[in-house]
């Protein structure tokens, strides 16, 4: 059984393979493609894509190790210089295999394996994409501020005319005392006019009162002197 033995040998001893994959590792990063067989390709991506990993962490330890497996130091350079800016567009698939059927001769599968590289006008297409939705998330900020502000003018317009109702009522009620008072004002004038002019009948009906005896007392007295 097969466990834990992920890798294929591939027909050679360990030393061979690994010396193997080492100079095409070295060939892929310099000339970023090369053409191989099938299952060469498929096991030199993996080495590939973890030494980009490594070149995109870019610590000394990382260059250390990239080191112990590619010969140049040239190609080592290189990569950890432009790792972030070919490969920073994604986390894992940096390899592509195109497949280019097979050898003639012995007939096997042959492959093409490269890097994935985005071009100048794809960076400036996703740039321009990204400034676009920057603008769009402006556009959506500014109108739900607008929504907001619009929002709170209705609330206020809505609280100031509840006020306004509200004091319509008290208005009428100071109104409606203010005629009141108005109409009561005339009457007390009245009642005191009316009081006025009962006191002074009062006081004419004591004057006549007192003139009634005077005119008795002359009578008895023409009388009295009409019998002597």
């Amino acid at each position: 059984m097969r466990h834990r033995k992920a890798s294929l040998k591939l027909n050679r001893t360990t030393s061979h393979r690994l010396a193997m994959f080492r100079n095409m590792v070295t060939s892929l990063f310099k000339h970023e493609r090369i053409r191989t067989t099938g299952p060469k390709a498929k096991e030199l991506r993996r080495l590939a894509e973890h030494l980009i990993t490594l070149a995109k962490r870019g610590d000394l330890h990382a260059r250390r190790q990239a080191l112990a497996v590619i010969r140049e130091k040239a190609v080592v350079h290189k990569l950890f210089d432009e790792a972030n800016e070919k490969f920073g567009h994604s986390a894992g698939g940096y390899t592509r295999i195109v497949k280019l059927g097979r050898r003639a001769g012995d007939a096997a599968p042959m492959s093409l394996i490269e890097l994935i590289v985005p071009e100048a006008g794809e960076k400036k297409k996703i740039k321009k994409k990204g400034a676009k939705a920057k603008v769009a998330k402006t556009k959506a900020g500014s109108a739900k501020k607008a929504d907001v502000k619009a929002q709170d003018k209705k609330k206020s317009a809505k609280k100031e005319a509840a006020a306004e109702t509200k004091k319509e009522p008290k208005a009428k009620k100071k109104e409606a005392l203010a005629q009141k008072e108005e109409t009561a004002k005339p009457k007390k004038a009245s009642g005191k006019k009316d009081e006025t002019e009962a006191k002074s009948a009062a006081t004419q009906k004591k004057d006549d009162s007192a003139d009634k005896p005077k005119k008795a007392s002359k009578k008895k007295s023409s009388k009295e002197e009409k019998k002597a």
